[in-house]
């Protein structure tokens, strides 16, 4: 087995466990995070119905425009996707970050998410 399929392995083993205790619903949705090498990509799920209620990522046309660092643009994801929640008029979320470290892209997002005006 590559050195790629086995990071994929153990970060799959890790969503599976997260996910067992991460459930959104409708009030508060799971923020959930998908990294990869080149982009960012973020979504309030509703579980109970299985709607994706918003989402963002960093291929959008006003987000990319912005340009910057990865963690600049995961920043403005968040913020982007904060806004789209208040729009709705979520306040609260559960963060689901996806088997990834919260270090870097995925912490970045968060600390955008909350200065967008979304808690958890």
């Amino acid at each position: 087995m590559s050195k790629t399929a086995k990071t994929v392995v153990r970060r799959q083993k890790l969503r599976w466990r997260i996910r067992k205790n991460v459930n959104g619903s409708a009030q508060k949705p799971r923020l959930s995070v998908f990294r990869s090498n080149k982009d960012i990509y973020a979504q309030l799920i509703d579980d109970a119905k299985g709607l994706t209620l918003a989402s963002a990522n960093s291929r959008m046309k006003d987000i990319a425009a912005l340009g910057g660092t990865k963690s600049e643009q995961a920043a403005n994801v968040g913020k982007a996707l904060a806004q789209k929640a208040v729009a709705l008029g979520l306040e609260t979320c559960i963060f689901d970050r996806g088997g990834y470290l919260y270090h870097g892209r995925v912490k970045s997002l968060a600390d955008g998410a909350r200065e967008g005006g979304l808690k958890f």
